[in-house]
């Protein structure tokens, strides 16, 4: 069986030719030679092109190595969620929703309302979804969720969907398709923003949906015609080229983002410290069963005490951009409240692990945290003795007054 570094190298290139590169460069056309009718693999730029072409097989082959698969490629992730979504969903349907999932979902859910799409919504953790799931057409799965990183049953959830009748679509951002298979947990499509880990540079925007099953490929690339939600040719060739290395930033990152949840373990002002390759983290057992071994994301969340506190640590970082996104090759971290769609705290921070030597980042952040600490203990200080000063040439002032006026 081909490991999963061989695979990501390999995936989606064409045979070997003679004089030619071994991943063509993007192909940029608008239209192509067309002589009689319209019935060729590329037609018109907005329908198909070669470079899309090899990467789709290529995410395919990763998200589906032992069944065949469809991927159809998109500008961005929410384009990617919006075709699984309303290429699926009619007026009067029913749809289930994580409500604590991506933040953008609540914007979506006002858009399919006004479709007269009934939208329902649970917590992702105890697999809560199951409670409202009578009736429905589709079932929205985010796990683990971002940016709460709670896990649910893929597996458990599909079946109980199937049985009723509805369609199964699994966020898989954040594990990837090298730490978590949905389809192979019985999914009907597995959705990610290539924006992520995926490419994992930073400098590209996209999404892919992959399912097995053709005519659900079928509709969604129709979605994507008609609206036009198309990647780019340098997008798609840049985010090919990237996966050669996908299995080596995925395997580091990883390490990295266990070691760093595990040093916070005993910090007193770190709370609510969220990790599934924690031993201690609520999601971990359901974790080891449903992601493949050690790969449970880059993604580490915690919260400090407030939100001074949160800025201050961001602030101290040497080695981490304040930036939002994760699964890049440069760490970054961000006070997630600052964008407002998040049920988080004030001092919550998302924080994402990059390819940097776990050792240097771990000594970063505890500095950070060692020097947003002292601040507070001397803003804490500051106050203090202000109050103390003041109160004490308040009663000078009033003993003066009271001199004056005998």
């Amino acid at each position: 069986m081909t490991g999963d570094s061989t695979r990501a190298v390999r995936a989606g290139l064409p045979a070997a030719e003679a004089y030619e590169p071994s991943l063509p460069g993007p192909v940029f056309a608008a239209h192509y030679h067309l002589p009689g009718d319209a019935t060729g693999p590329y037609t018109y730029g907005r329908e198909s092109n070669p470079t899309w072409t090899r990467l789709e097989a290529a995410i395919g082959e990763l998200e589906s190595p032992d069944e065949p698969a469809h991927t159809v490629s998109f500008a961005s992730g929410m384009a990617a969620v919006s075709a699984v979504l309303f290429s699926q969903l009619r007026a009067g349907d029913a749809v289930v929703l994580p409500n604590d999932g991506y933040q953008l979902l609540p914007a979506v859910r006002e858009r399919l309302e006004s479709y007269d799409i009934e939208v329902r919504t649970a917590p992702t953790a105890d697999d809560a979804q199951l409670g409202v799931l009578d009736g429905a057409r589709l079932l929205w799965i985010e796990t683990p969720s971002n940016p709460g990183l709670d896990v649910c049953d893929i597996r458990r959830l599909a079946a109980a969907a199937h049985a009723r009748g509805a369609l199964v679509a699994v966020d898989n951002t954040l594990a990837t398709p090298l730490g978590q298979r949905p389809l192979d947990l019985g999914a009907d499509f597995s959705v990610a923003s290539g924006t992520k880990a995926l490419t994992g540079h930073g400098d590209v925007l996209l999404g892919y949906v992959t399912t097995r099953e053709a005519a659900l490929a079928d509709s969604v690339r129709k979605w994507r015609k008609t609206v036009g939600a198309i990647p780019g040719p340098m997008e798609a060739w840049l985010a090919h080229r990237s996966l050669a290395t996908l299995a080596l930033r995925v395997r580091q990152q990883s390490e990295g983002a266990l070691a760093l949840a595990t040093a916070l373990r005993d910090r007193p002002e770190v709370t609510g410290l969220r990790h599934p390759g924690l031993p201690s983290d609520p999601g971990h057992d359901l974790a080891v069963r449903q992601m493949r071994a050690g790969r449970f994301g880059s993604v580490v969340s915690f919260t400090l005490p407030d939100r001074q506190h949160a800025e201050r640590f961001l602030e101290a970082l040497t080695l981490v951009d304040d930036a939002t996104s994760f699964g890049g090759v440069r760490s970054t971290a961000e006070r997630r409240g600052r964008w407002g769609g998040d049920a988080v705290p004030e001092g919550f921070v998302r924080f994402s692990v990059g390819v940097e030597e776990p050792a240097d980042l771990i000594a970063d952040v505890l500095g950070a945290l060692d020097a947003a600490r002292d601040a507070a203990r001397g803003l804490d200080l500051g106050t203090a003795r202000g109050t103390s000063l003041g109160t004490g040439l308040g009663t000078a002032q009033d003993t003066d007054r009271e001199n004056r006026s005998c």
